[in-house]
């Protein structure tokens, strides 16, 4: 489930943020340059590396001025600015004091907080991170002035477009991924247009925060991978070396984005560190019956009814829907919206006599429900859970048609010769899907 996406204010600019997870640590996420934080979540692989972060603490997110949808503006950025709009965000969020986890340029900021702002950061975890974006004789592997120019350039000039070859620097060992190429290229297109960007890159040219590093104090975690193809390694051993007491973790790939490659080798070290354990090992997995439900039009509805009569109908499906649920074996995992995420154990076919027990409910309630079920391997994220199989179960979901009860081809195979019925619609790609899938209405 996305989280709700807020605004906070800072000196009259409009910040957006999201919150999600329960643990009993805030973590603050600041990006690099450019975010757009609804779109982080259509990445399947983005999406399992949020999720599995937010598990053992509250997740802060945000888009930094100028980017995504936060308030665009017309003032050159400053890091000054940067880390008083991240102090708005956590007020905003009911967040005293919070953990950091910066990736590239966002370190510049994080390093800046912790030294100016100990009593709000708790800790400080900097992942292929920088303390200066440009060359200087005492920093000679970054780029020079003009490389860096001529990389905005180039940049900015394929921006939005999915062949372009930032993939190949970001995410080599995905690049062939036309998934993520396309997510990554709507990322760049909602986060800023192309002159946007250019400003943005232009002013982020010479950036220097090494003088904060030695009135660091708090916790800090440095990590980056070997053989990171965006930023040299030597980054990220800089600073280590130079803030007190700072533990270094160097990671085998060659992926920049933490969530490509062995994400889970990143997500235990930061869990090591702030909670002095690790769950350790491969994440656990279940094989699952994954069903997603949703009212139609349930907007539409709920302007036609009004508030009071909506909320008692809504009430009275929530209720059928639980009835089913108990009658058939489902585990409520949480509501989405005005429907509900389901999983089942053992084969299929429960799922299946529920979904058709839930539309018939529905139908006598005078609403239509659509109904979505994949069977696969989902994570065990808590209570709740992850991975691609929910992703595909939430997006066969949404190709359902009023009062239809719409199955992935797994769940065909599963029960096919039993005593259902299916109707044939035909391949589809499913958002953030690799591959084309075929699906089938399940009969009445």
């Amino acid at each position: 489930m996305v989280p709700t996406t807020r605004y906070a204010t800072s000196e009259g600019a409009s910040i957006a943020y999201q919150v999600t997870g329960e643990g009993a640590l805030d973590l603050l996420f600041l990006p690099g340059w450019i975010s757009q934080i609804e779109q982080l979540w259509e990445s399947p692989a983005m999406r399992r590396f949020l999720e599995r972060l937010a598990v053992f603490n509250r997740l802060i997110l945000f888009d930094r001025r100028g980017s995504g949808l936060s308030d665009r503006t017309l003032a050159p950025q400053t890091l000054e600015q940067d880390a008083r709009d991240a102090v708005a965000v956590l007020d905003a969020a009911g967040s005293e004091r919070a953990a950091l986890f910066t990736y590239s340029l966002g370190g510049l900021v994080g390093a800046l907080l912790a030294a100016d702002h100990p009593e709000r950061v708790g800790a400080l975890i900097m992942y292929a991170s920088v303390a200066r974006t440009s060359w200087a004789p005492d920093y000679d592997w970054a780029l020079t002035h003009e490389e860096r120019m001529t990389l905005t350039e180039n940049n900015s000039s394929a921006w939005g477009e999915v062949n372009s070859p930032v993939l190949e620097m970001l995410a080599p060992s995905a690049a062939d991924d036309r998934a993520l190429g396309e997510w990554l290229a709507r990322m760049q297109r909602l986060a800023a247009s192309p002159a946007e960007a250019r400003t943005m890159l232009a002013a982020a040219s010479d950036l220097d925060a090494r003088e904060t590093l030695p009135r660091i104090r708090v916790p800090t975690l440095v990590m980056h991978r070997e053989h990171d193809r965006a930023w040299d390694v030597r980054h990220s051993r800089y600073l280590a070396e130079n803030i007190a007491g700072a533990r270094y973790v160097e990671l085998e790939g060659r992926d920049s984005f933490p969530f490509i490659g062995d994400s889970d080798a990143i997500v235990e070290e930061v869990e090591e560190f702030l909670t002095g354990a690790r769950r350790g090992g491969e994440v656990v997995r279940d094989l699952l019956t994954v069903m997603f439900t949703d009212i139609v039009d349930a907007t539409a509805r709920a302007a036609r009814l009004g508030d009071s009569r909506w909320r008692d109908l809504l009430a009275a499906h929530d209720r059928d829907v639980r009835t089913q649920l108990a009658r058939f074996g489902g585990r409520e995992v949480k509501t989405v919206g005005d429907g509900f995420l389901v999983t089942f154990e053992g084969p299929p076919s429960r799922a299946l006599r529920c979904a058709l027990a839930i539309n018939g409910a529905a139908r006598e309630l005078g609403v239509e429900v659509r109904v979505g079920v994949h069977t696969g391997e989902c994570e065990l994220i808590g209570d709740d859970v992850g991975g691609m199989a929910v992703h595909i179960a939430s997006r066969v979901n949404g190709l359902a048609a009023a009062g239809e009860v719409l199955v992935s081809g797994t769940v065909f195979g599963t029960v096919v010769g039993g005593p259902f019925t299916f109707e044939d619609r035909g391949f589809h790609a499913l958002k953030g899907v690799p591959g084309r899938w075929p699906l089938f209405a399940l009969g009445g």
